[in-house]
């Protein structure tokens, strides 16, 4: 089994419900969706077998992966998942809710873009829903989304810039919302990957 790659780094994960918690992050290339605020270069990569991704993240003294892209469902397989289970690695994932999750993933982090009322059929139920705002975008409906207990609004930055504009729109939104909570991309504040 192969993976194609773009990038491994080992850092902290710096939003959502795990927001500051060590992380080997793999991103693996593509992606279906071109979403107009996305800050990832997807596209490059290089193929890797399941051997050399573990030989890589070994180094590393953290038992959690994180399967980020692009978007990763393109690629994962159960197999795969099983895997790294297999070598003792627990694995979450940040999908857009476009495919169907791999069996064994143990904290899944939805961010839906687009077709919100395809993403519950897809997948039921997620750990987290994670959903970037600007200012003057809606809220999506709850009811048609994945079971949850984390909704979590990610005000969109200008790259590696805070839009306070955005911000002030999100903080807003959960004191009128108060399911929703606010989640700020804290490894861009404070400049780490």
């Amino acid at each position: 089994m192969n993976l194609t790659v773009n990038e491994i780094f080992y850092s902290l994960q710096g939003e959502g419900g795990r927001t500051g918690e060590a992380s080997i992050f793999i991103r693996l290339s593509k992606c279906n969706l071109a979403c107009s605020f996305c800050d990832t270069e997807y596209e490059s990569g290089e193929r890797m077998t399941l051997d050399e991704i573990v030989s890589e993240i070994s180094q590393y003294p953290c038992q959690w992966i994180i399967w980020t892209g692009g978007e990763p469902t393109l690629q994962l397989k159960d197999e795969t998942v099983a895997f790294f289970k297999e070598k003792g690695y627990k694995q979450a994932i940040e999908t857009n809710g476009t495919r169907r999750v791999p069996a064994g993933i143990d904290y899944i982090t939805c961010s839906p873009k687009q077709q919100f009322e395809k993403v519950r059929t897809l997948i039921p139920e997620v750990d987290e829903l994670r959903f970037p705002i600007a200012k003057g975008d809606s809220l999506p409906d709850i009811s048609i989304l994945p079971k949850t207990k984390k909704y979590f609004l990610s005000p969109i930055f200008d790259d590696l810039q805070i839009i306070p504009e955005n911000v002030d729109y999100c903080i807003e939104l959960v004191k009128q919302n108060p399911v929703w909570s606010l989640s700020l991309q804290t490894h861009k504040l404070i400049g780490i990957r």
